[in-house]
């Protein structure tokens, strides 16, 4: 293990209880490694725990929070540390009543109702761009002559 932190030391980083901890552990949310009697937990698990108590202070129930690690676990095989930390393929996002997974910058999922269906974002600032540039190409072959307007002229001139 690179890095370990025990027990007291989760506590004191994360202000979780050293019940929960132990019952987290036990529960089989975040568990630690051992070592004879004592719990040491990896800095993904101190990450992984860190993020749970903010989402447990933000309103969501631990079952919905286990629903999440398991879903990130069997559908992506990540945990929840990976999930969230700035180098993931992967992003954790909430509006505070739900939690939803980005997969990519054009999927989002939520995973607390159904994994199955994604949402598909739409970036209405792009949508504008390429409006726009529909615009200026047509501003811009309207400049130039089309045969249309070639003919008329022509036949103006006749």
């Amino acid at each position: 293990m690179k890095e370990s932190f025990t027990s007291r030391q989760v506590v004191a980083f994360t202000g979780i209880t050293p019940r929960q901890l132990q019952w987290w552990d036990e529960g089989g949310i975040v568990v630690a490694a051992r070592d004879g009697h004592r719990r040491l937990y990896s800095l993904s698990d101190l990450a992984e725990v860190a993020v749970i108590c903010e989402l447990r202070r933000r309103g969501f129930s631990l079952q919905r929070v286990r629903k999440v690690i398991r879903l990130l676990q069997r559908e992506f095989g990540k945990r929840l540390a990976e999930t969230v930390s700035g180098t993931s393929d992967y992003h954790l996002l909430t509006d505070g009543r739900t939690l939803y997974l980005e997969t990519s910058p054009r999927e989002i999922v939520d995973i607390l109702k159904n994994s199955r269906q994604p949402m598909l974002a739409v970036c209405l600032s792009d949508t504008v761009r390429q409006v726009r540039a529909v615009i200026r190409g047509r501003k811009h072959n309207a400049s130039v002559r089309s045969p249309l307007s070639l003919r008329r002229t022509a036949r103006k001139a006749m």
